[in-house]
């Protein structure tokens, strides 16, 4: 494929009324379906690292945190609140794809067409349901792509120093970024951009993403570096091995399979003056970095393939009216079966029936047992219901017994879900599991604690006295949050140091 010949024309105007249609369906499609499922394991883990504000975190940079902190001291921490914020910033996304596509010469038709095939990804819908640091990352991923073409189009220390800003804040949000910065000077090492290595520019964009960066990296210092530990225990324990085929071919179904004809039309397509080089660049090293390491999940390197469908929507504007009008339908007509699978449209009984009909079954790209429902929609049940099993059995304690007391869970969600919904109706938690381990046991004289999920005899090699008194579960929740038993114990006879240490769970 080769460069449109008219590289200098000015720049197409940008389609401001239909782009606000698109965003506008968007937040409809999503307001519907605000809070039809109920929180998200990783939601009420938020909450709980934004009352505890730092500059880092064992398993994310704190930018997500410090913009929740923001959220709850104006709005609150209701569901609707941290939902309606991811969906702003999913919104954004859109508007950015759409202004990438116009900085490559695209008019109202590429414009339209990347908002729309970015809309309605299956990845863009998820992450844009609930809230997290990762609907964050896909934002910054497309503005660092149109930044980087800004500055590569007219290379001023001020278009480089705002990419600076770009990759330091998006650091700040999501290690992934590195993958992004990593592309970025591979591709200017390779093509003819080489030049501007000779210029201020590139360094400087690099100082002022180092400078942003300093704290969080500061934080890993004084901590052992956490994080570290964290990426290998998830990679040996946690993720499975994934083959460089299968990493590809999971992206028809996580960007969508109307999507495909575009990125891939963007990864082929050089663009005016060879504009779309970098980006491919960008796409390149990506995927060989995932696969040398071995395990990735198939939105690792979805992030790099986002800034490809633009490309591909400008791509399918020059060419016919056949090409013209098939491009938007297979993304349209495509989206539709899919859809369910991305954004909880479906009453869960329809939706069984339709995940049946489509030959699919619940899978995860973590090792676990599956149960009847995809991962990121298991982990949006039983958490109110957690946290009154457990409040029902500290309510059988003595009031002395209770105020001395801790609950001790196995896992962030868990943690996050008492603290959450405990209502002051259960002890203090404590968890050694990721940020959960650093924040520390509560103050605790060993008496008395309520377990959530330990196996009765491996209890009482710790404890003097083990009482099955409850249990907690859902049965549309992850296997392992299901029947799990809740302990009373009493005289805890190991050293309460040794035994934290020995408990620690970075994964």
């Amino acid at each position: 494929m080769t460069s449109d010949p008219n590289d200098r024309s000015p720049r197409p105007s940008l389609a401001v009324r239909e782009l606000a249609i698109v965003a506008l369906a968007l937040v409809a499609l999503h307001a519907a379906v605000l809070t039809q499922y109920g929180w998200f394991r990783d939601e009420l883990y938020y909450l709980s690292c934004a009352k505890r504000l730092a500059w880092g975190y064992v398993d994310q940079p704190p930018l997500s945190i410090a913009v929740l902190a923001v959220l709850r001291a104006l709005f609150g921490d209701g569901l609707a609140v941290l939902r309606i914020a991811s969906v702003l910033v999913a919104v954004i996304v859109v508007a950015l794809a759409a202004l990438l596509a116009r900085q490559l010469q695209g008019g109202r038709y590429a414009q339209v067409l990347s908002a729309v095939a970015v809309g309605a990804a299956p990845l863009v819908l998820a992450l844009g349901h609930y809230y997290s640091m990762n609907v964050f990352d896909l934002a910054f991923w497309l503005l660092g792509a149109l930044l980087l073409l800004r500055a590569l189009e007219q290379p001023t220390n001020r278009r480089w120093a705002l990419l600076g800003v770009c990759l330091g804040l998006g650091l700040l949000n999501k290690w992934s970024v590195l993958w992004l910065w990593t592309g970025m000077g591979v591709g200017l090492v390779l093509t003819r951009h080489r030049r501007l290595l000779a210029t201020p520019g590139p360094w400087i964009a690099a100082a002022i993403a180092l400078v942003l960066f300093a704290p969080t990296i500061a934080w890993q210092v004084v901590h052992g570096w956490p994080t570290l530990e964290f990426i290998r225990n998830a990679t040996e324990q946690k993720m499975r091995a994934t083959a460089p085929f299968a990493l590809l071919a999971s992206q028809v179904l996580i960007l969508g399979p109307g999507a495909v004809p575009l990125w891939l039309a963007g990864l082929l397509w050089r663009g005016p003056q060879g504009s779309t080089r970098l980006l491919q660049f960008v796409f390149l090293t990506t995927f060989a970095i995932l696969i040398a390491r071995g395990h990735a999940r198939a939105e690792y390197l979805a992030l790099a393939l986002l800034p490809l469908i633009p490309a591909g929507a400008v791509f399918f504007e020059r060419r016919g009216r056949v090409l013209r009008v098939l491009a938007p339908a297979l993304v349209v007509l495509l989206f539709l079966p899919v859809a369910p699978f991305a954004l909880p449209i479906l009453p869960i009984e329809r939706f069984v029936e339709h995940q049946t009909r489509m030959g699919r079954t619940p899978s995860s790209e973590e090792r676990h047992r599956m149960g009847v429902l995809p991962q990121h929609y298991a982990d949006m049940f039983g958490w109110p219901e957690m946290a009154d099993s457990v409040a029902r059995v500290a309510a059988t304690l003595t009031p002395e017994d209770r105020a001395r007391a801790i609950v001790v869970v196995g896992n962030y969600g868990e943690a996050g879900a008492l603290e959450k919904f405990g209502n002051g109706r259960i002890p203090r938690v404590a968890c050694q599991h990721n940020n959960w381990y650093l924040w520390g046991p509560p103050a605790w004289d060993g008496r008395v604690a309520i377990l959530v999920g330990r196996d009765s005899s491996e209890a009482a090699e710790e404890f003097g006295q083990v009482e099955v008194a409850g249990v907690a579960g859902h049965p549309l929740a992850m296997p392992y949050e299901q029947d799990l038993p809740i302990l009373i114990v009493r005289d805890f006879h190991a050293d309460l140091r040794t035994a934290w240490k020995e408990g620690k769970h970075y994964q």
